[in-house]
């Protein structure tokens, strides 16, 4: 059914509570430990760095909000258990260990680059420690100030003014070490300010330019980026809203703002679709399918058995929606093979299915509600979901 671009098998990556026996470690390829969701900065570093190689690796994922931990691990993420059974952490560190053994130390290619890296550490302003909520809140628990933010994002956008005429990278036309460490932080920026202060928007080309421009340079020419690592506006929405663990949750007087978010990424959820850029990602990577939205069907395929079981404690969702998911396992598994045909003809609602098309619409609300991006799939594939949801629902005008 779903052809041969899925044939190909898959990088191991374990979740390690949901698979907590010990795995039998690869003495070829390096094991990266990083956060399981996704929310660690700090991996996603180090997961960007092997993915922006290209080279061989296994992944374990590691609970990082007091959950289970496999017995074999301990400390802190990310680490690296390298082939020679030799362990290794902090993030910087790993990123110059793995460019100077895979890369030939292309990303540390000038000594500026360093330079741009050191300016991370004195540009971010001071704030309470979080990987949900970096740089983000006072001690207190409320948001540091609009214009603490505004004079980051100014003193950012002022360094990335210095390689204007080279290119809209950190250190010039290519992506380096400095764009990686930088990354993580400016991602999370992007879509967790506008939460908290109206009118405050990282990627506004007319207040800062080249900031501006270097988040479009990621979109646009590192695909593994912008198609498996980058988090999604939606994703990184409810995580700010989540409480414990460093993060105290969102501030009542902030709430209706990020409510207001909600409209805004379901109407321009596939703005970051871009097949080009998939293609060169994909390109290199048999296991990957051949657009985004096709992705998204394999990975919904392969988890089905999860997510059934999981709309089945959900049993409560969308009640007062028009349209209902059936309780029955079999009447869910036809609804959840029909939204993975639409998903296979890239989002062609006018493909034949059976049953109510608004039921699939359902399941890819509920779908889209559920995920956390990059923990569950891309940018771009969650976005085809997301987009699904709203063209096949009930409140769609059409």
């Amino acid at each position: 059914m779903l052809g041969p671009a899925f044939t190909a098998p898959t990088p191991s990556s374990i979740d390690s509570v949901l698979n907590p026996d010990t795995p039998t470690f690869s003495t070829e390829r390096p094991t990266l430990f990083r956060e399981r969701h996704g929310w660690c900065p700090y991996s996603e570093r180090v997961w960007l760095t092997m993915e922006l190689i290209g080279m061989d690796y296994d992944t374990v994922r590691i609970d990082n909000t007091g959950g289970p931990r496999p017995s074999y691990y301990g400390g802190q993420t990310p680490q690296m258990k390298w082939p020679d059974g030799s362990k290794q952490g902090e993030s910087y560190d790993l990123v110059q260990a793995l460019d100077e053994q895979y890369y030939n130390s292309k990303l540390q290619s000038s000594d500026k680059v360093q330079h741009y890296v050191d300016s991370f550490r004195s540009i971010f302003p001071r704030a309470r420690p979080s990987s949900r909520a970096a740089f983000l809140f006072q001690y207190n628990g409320e948001p540091l100030s609009k214009s603490t933010f505004e004079e980051t994002l100014e003193q950012t956008n002022d360094l990335l003014a210095t390689t204007t005429d080279s290119g809209p990278f950190f250190a010039g036309s290519q992506v380096t070490a400095a764009d990686i460490a930088w990354a993580p932080f400016l991602e999370r920026y992007r879509y967790q300010l506008p939460c908290l202060h109206q009118g405050l928007e990282p990627d506004n080309p007319t207040e800062y330019p080249h900031l501006a421009a270097w988040f479009h340079a990621m979109e646009q020419h590192v695909p593994s980026y912008a198609c498996r690592v980058k988090g999604d506006a939606s994703s990184w929405r409810k995580v700010l809203s989540m409480a414990g663990f460093g993060n105290s949750g969102v501030p009542p007087a902030i709430g209706t703002n990020m409510d207001a978010l909600t409209q805004a990424e379901r109407e321009t959820a596939l703005s970051c679709v871009k097949q080009d850029v998939w293609d060169e990602y994909a390109a290199t990577r048999p296991y990957v399918a051949s657009t985004p939205s096709a992705e998204a069907a394999k990975i919904i395929t392969q988890n089905r058995q999860r997510i059934l079981q999981d709309l089945q404690k959900q049993q409560s969702y969308n009640r007062e929606a028009a349209v209902q998911l059936p309780d029955g396992s079999k009447e869910l598994d036809v609804v959840l093979r029909n939204l993975v045909h639409v998903l296979i003809q890239n989002g062609d609602t006018t493909s034949s299915m059976e049953g109510d098309p608004e039921m699939v619409g359902c399941l890819a609300a509920f779908l889209d509600e559920r995920m956390c991006v990059p923990r569950d799939m891309g940018a771009m594939s969650a976005a085809c979901i997301k987009d699904l949801a709203w063209k096949l629902s009930s409140e769609n005008p059409k």
